[in-house]
């Protein structure tokens, strides 16, 4: 084990924090929904129709690309609707719980087919290009991320529960893949009884829970590389499949934020819609930005929305309702935030739990060379050098200037740092699929 202390970065405090390790026990959801979106690299075939009836684990759709790569019902019940969006885009897929049907996976064969089959390879992230892996391809190493250090993230320790007990059978079933090594990463005073896998602590502010800091820091991915990215959870579901035969779909949400009465963990399963988990928990629900996730790499999702699944976080913080504040950017409110000293926040510290709402207070502006990025991105890469090369579409420069080792997540936090207002993350995506398409 070693220790890997990072400088770079930042955290960010928000009110809404949860006290204690308690877990409620959510309601049952009256609507399960899986987002194909969530899942990128798979371009969703149906298996299943509306008005059918399907059981937990057993497959909605497959990937035109590759078959054997499946994603499968969190529940049982019935298919009620399959909504789509523009040119047939499936925006959900909809069931209705019902029943307690579930599907058992014999894991004696080939040990890709059963994860394709249980619907957890497409819980997998590949790098290069932050996306399903592609079946066949073996990668270099895994990487195993044991904390989240997002804003209002969840303690992984209090999601896993009794679920660890898996983590070596996870450990177990990865090592078939790779002829590297499989690395768990953990923060100080954290501890994983991991046998076959490498543990090393990270110390260091946000993003040091992201798996693909932790890689880069670790073993750095180049041109012809192939890792794949995971969280702890992620893991113990692996582990419990090849156990017992069946994928466990219940998970454990934080619930929080400014907007939530009631901060606390929840007991729920995957895509459980959002009504049946903040009701009667939000302190104005009309006022209120809901984000699946947390409020640096979330999807914003209405109330009539689900819980997406690559997300064990549902953050709610005030919506922008005041978008006519006096003197704007000039004001001299000492409650104005900001990672500069800009306003006289600093002075009192940025470690005390502050106030924030959806507005981006700024307008989008041309990049300054300031050093913001690469201050809050803790990889050997030069952000704003490989921004402007994403923008301008030169393949050569993204290929030298590090894009291999990325994923939109990474410069999030950079983003919300970002003077010039630019929606990083968006252009990281654009750009990996650019680079994706012209590969291959």
């Amino acid at each position: 084990m070693s220790t890997v202390r990072l400088k770079k970065g930042f955290d960010i405090h928000l009110l809404g924090e949860i006290n204690g390790q308690e877990v409620a026990f959510s309601s049952p959801a009256k609507s399960v929904a899986v987002v194909p979106d969530d899942f990128h690299g798979v371009i969703p075939r149906m298996e299943k129709k509306e008005g059918e009836h399907v059981a937990a684990g057993e497959p909605l759709y497959h990937d035109k690309n590759y078959e054997d790569i499946k994603v499968v019902a969190p529940v049982s019940g019935t298919v009620t609707e399959v909504r789509r969006g523009e040119r047939r885009h499936i925006d959900a897929i909809v069931i209705a719980p019902e029943g307690n049907d579930a599907v058992t996976i014999d894991v004696k064969g080939d040990a890709m087919q059963v994860l394709c089959a249980s619907g957890l390879w497409a819980m997998l992230r590949q790098r290069p290009y932050d996306v399903v892996p592609v079946p066949g391809v073996h990668p270099r190493d895994v990487f195993v991320t044991a904390f989240d250090s997002a804003p209002l993230a969840p303690d992984l320790d209090v999601v896993l529960g009794d679920k660890r007990q898996y983590i070596a059978k996870g450990v177990e079933v990865l090592n078939k893949f790779t002829d590297g090594k499989v690395y768990i990463s953990i923060r100080e005073g954290q501890s994983i009884d991991a046998p076959g896998a490498e543990v090393n602590t990270f110390v260091g502010p946000h993003p040091a829970g992201n798996a693909g800091v932790q890689a880069a820091n670790l073993a750095p991915v180049g041109k012809g590389d192939v890792i794949w990215t995971l969280d702890i959870v992620t893991l113990a579901r692996i582990g419990e499949l090849f156990t017992t035969g069946k994928v466990s779909h219940d998970t454990v949400v934080a619930v929080n934020g400014e907007m939530v009465q009631e901060p606390r963990y929840v007991k729920t399963v995957m895509g459980a819609d959002l009504a049946t988990l903040l009701k009667n928990n939000l302190t104005d629900a009309s006022a209120s930005r809901i984000i699946s996730g947390n409020v640096l790499t979330g999807v914003k999702v209405e109330l009539e929305g689900w819980l997406r699944a690559p997300y064990r976080h549902i953050t709610v913080i005030p919506e922008n309702n005041k978008p006519d504040e006096f003197m704007g950017w000039a004001s001299l409110n000492p409650k104005r935030y900001s990672i500069y000293r800009t306003f006289t926040t600093w002075l009192g510290g940025l470690k005390k739990p502050v106030s924030m709402d959806s507005r981006i207070k700024g307008g989008e502006r041309a990049i300054v060379r300031t050093g913001e990025y690469d201050a809050m991105l803790p990889m050997d890469i030069y952000g704003e050098f490989l921004i402007k090369a994403i923008i301008s579409g030169d393949i050569d420069k993204m290929e030298q200037l590090g894009i291999y080792e990325i994923a939109p997540e990474d410069f999030a936090l950079a983003e919300f740092a970002d003077t010039s207002k630019l929606e990083l993350q968006h252009i990281v995506r654009v750009g990996l699929d650019k680079l994706r398409a012209e590969m291959s």
